[in-house]
């Protein structure tokens, strides 16, 4: 099973993005459930279109297979099931490493598809289940109830679900639905740009561990919720780092693409304790976001600081 989802994993990265503080592959046991980084570009991915800036202008000639937009899945070995969330236009090779990673690539779908909102690195790769491709059958989506709505009444997504390629799942804000015995999943929404549906993040409880998965959000303080509180209730947590600071955005206006800058987000979590800071995982990064480089100060900076960033591969027990 390792060595299965090590050579895809290889022929997909070209270079080494794992990091020494998060849990590595061979410490991990073929049991229980098992959450696995699949991508932590933001939407439009890495190089951006259009992009001639310096952070995009060598990986047109250069691309690097590691820049895979945002996204989790989570693999339950004793019932051989994955899981996936969010899916992204890079869904046809997530969910194939999602299948590696519990041994089973013929394994063509995963067994449920967690969506977090309707924005478009977000849902749209759904695209792939329908009959131009996958044609899938009855694959379960789970969505809030706006965002239900929104795929039942818009192609093509309406036509997914006509053609039960897809089978929608309406969640409750803050209800567990529970998979399984090992595995529980909770939507909670956050404050977000929501045009079409709402934004949740979720709570993915595991036999021993929970994670947070939060890659989106508008500022934590417009959130009900202390997210510092959440960190300590949970073993681990994936969250929005779509910036790093202001100054990376020279052309847009920050007030029309709100989120918490990694800067930001340290100084809230400064006070937490070392072992607090560890189960931070940054994630969903822009193309102009200098921590996608590992030789970055910026990455630099956030690893001294006692926090993770979340890269392709990295995997954890829950």
């Amino acid at each position: 099973m390792k060595q299965m989802f090590t050579l895809l994993l290889g022929m997909m990265v070209t270079c080494q993005t794992y990091q020494s503080q998060t849990v590595q592959n061979k410490n991990l046991s073929a049991k229980g459930v098992k959450l696995i980084v699949l991508g932590n570009v933001q939407d439009a991915g890495s190089p951006q279109i259009g992009c001639t800036k310096e952070c995009c202008a060598d990986l047109w000639k250069h691309p690097q297979q590691d820049r895979k937009v945002a996204s989790i899945g989570v693999a339950d070995y004793n019932l051989q099931k994955t899981y996936i969330f969010d899916a992204t236009p890079d869904f046809t090779q997530q969910v194939q490493l999602l299948q590696a990673s519990l041994g089973i690539p013929e394994k063509t779908a995963p067994d449920g598809v967690f969506i977090t909102h309707a924005h478009i690195g977000h849902y749209t790769g759904l695209m792939y289940l329908g009959k131009e491709a996958m044609n899938s059958k009855n694959v379960p989506v789970y969505t809030m109830p706006k965002l239900k709505v929104f795929f039942e009444t818009n192609g093509p997504w309406s036509q997914l679900v006509k053609l039960n390629n897809i089978t929608l799942q309406e969640m409750q804000n803050e209800t567990p639905v529970k998979l399984s015995t090992n595995l529980e999943v909770t939507p909670v929404q956050v404050p977000h740009r929501d045009e079409y549906s709402e934004t949740v993040g979720y709570i993915i409880k595991g036999p021993h561990k929970k994670a947070l998965f939060i890659p989106d959000i508008d500022k934590w303080n417009k959130w009900k919720h202390s997210i510092t509180e959440y960190i300590k209730n949970v073993d681990y947590a994936f969250l929005d780092a779509t910036f790093y600071d202001a100054e990376e955005i020279g052309n847009r206006n920050m007030a029309d693409i709100p989120h918490p800058f990694v800067i930001e987000s340290m100084e809230l979590f400064k006070n937490l304790s070392p072992k607090e800071k560890k189960k931070v995982f940054f994630i969903h990064f822009n193309h102009t976001n200098k921590i996608l480089r590992t030789d970055s100060e910026q990455s630099r900076q956030v690893l001294k600081n006692g926090f993770n960033i979340a890269r392709l591969g990295d995997e954890v027990e829950l």
